[in-house]
């Protein structure tokens, strides 16, 4: 474990800790290697006793790209989506990053009472544990993704690239702020964990990943303000439809219908996703603070509710 500084030593005597944000920010950060510890740990744990291992997170990636192949190629022919598995890998992926890490960081308490019972440390770094072994988890996972661009010869949007590696921050952030949030809340009231597995459910089917943006935008009014902007206000939207622009990238792609026919605005699926960079810069924008408040929230509520957690559980 590492050594804290006299300063939080002292804090942190007879389990007394910072409550402000910046303090608790810096105590984590003393507790550093705890917190990759806890994370390996997490890693461990979930494929204990396991032939293959860690290889099981690839298993589901792949199963998706090759169902949805099968699917989408000979069963149900899409004219409007080529590679469809592809198109919905781009998105799932991220979406699972905050859903899946959402959901570990909210039990990571309740998950390890005894741990918590026994010994002080920031218990902040549990939530945030489950939400870094989650996305070295994605990591992996998108080998599969880049591996079926190999295999179909496709390419990503390589000038969009680097927005993806903002749009991950802000999926961490937003599943650690929320993470802090409810893991806590989950110990005073375990109703919590059930709604959010409800709430995941319907996040999913309100985002755009077995659908495209455009379905939402063109309901809305495509070339009104209410469907560009109203569409985005899930703050997941964003962030998955960038990813399909840079990973997917329907560039790739000739701008035609299933008949040959040149498609008018409005019609072809991808005219959305189409933007440029400053579009997709601009969607961040919101998304990007809301994980800023929720972080803060996060830290704050987390603070509040820390010193009877012992007691709850």
């Amino acid at each position: 474990m590492a050594t804290t500084t006299p300063e939080t030593a002292e804090l942190v005597e007879n389990g007394v800790q910072q409550t402000g944000f910046w303090s608790r920010v810096f105590t984590i950060w003393d507790y550093r290697e705890l917190l990759v510890n806890l994370a390996r740990r997490e890693l461990k744990v979930r494929y204990k006793d396991s032939i293959i291992g860690f290889f099981w997170s690839l298993l589901n990636p792949l199963l998706y790209l090759a169902i949805f192949s099968v699917v989408f190629g000979f069963i149900i022919r899409n004219a409007d989506i080529q590679y469809f598995a592809i198109y919905l890998l781009a998105a799932l992926l991220p979406f699972n990053l905050f859903s899946v890490g959402l959901t570990a960081a909210t039990t990571s308490i309740t998950g390890n009472a005894a741990l918590v019972q026994k010994v002080w440390f920031p218990r902040e770094i549990l939530p945030i544990a489950a939400i870094c072994a989650n996305f070295i988890t994605f990591c992996f996972q998108t080998i599969i993704l880049f591996a079926a661009l190999a295999v179909f010869q496709l390419s990503p949007e390589w000038s969009m690239l680097w927005l993806v590696f903002p749009a991950l921050l802000i999926l961490v952030a937003l599943g650690a702020g929320f993470g802090l949030l409810l893991s806590a809340l989950n110990v005073y009231f375990r109703d919590v964990q059930h709604f959010l597995e409800l709430g995941m459910l319907v996040l999913f089917w309100f985002t755009p990943i077995v659908y495209p943006f455009s379905f939402v935008a063109d309901s809305l009014g495509y070339d009104s303000f209410l469907g560009d902007r109203l569409g985005m206000l899930n703050p997941i939207t964003p962030l998955v439809t960038l990813f399909q622009r840079v990973l997917y990238n329907p560039g790739n792609f000739e701008r035609v219908n299933g008949d040959g026919t040149i498609p008018e605005q409005g019609d072809w699926v991808f005219d959305i996703l189409m933007q440029d960079t400053s579009w997709y810069l601009g969607n961040l924008a919101y998304p990007a603070a809301l994980a800023v408040i929720s972080v803060y929230l996060g830290f704050k509520v987390f603070s509040r509710l820390e010193a009877n957690l012992g007691e709850e559980l």
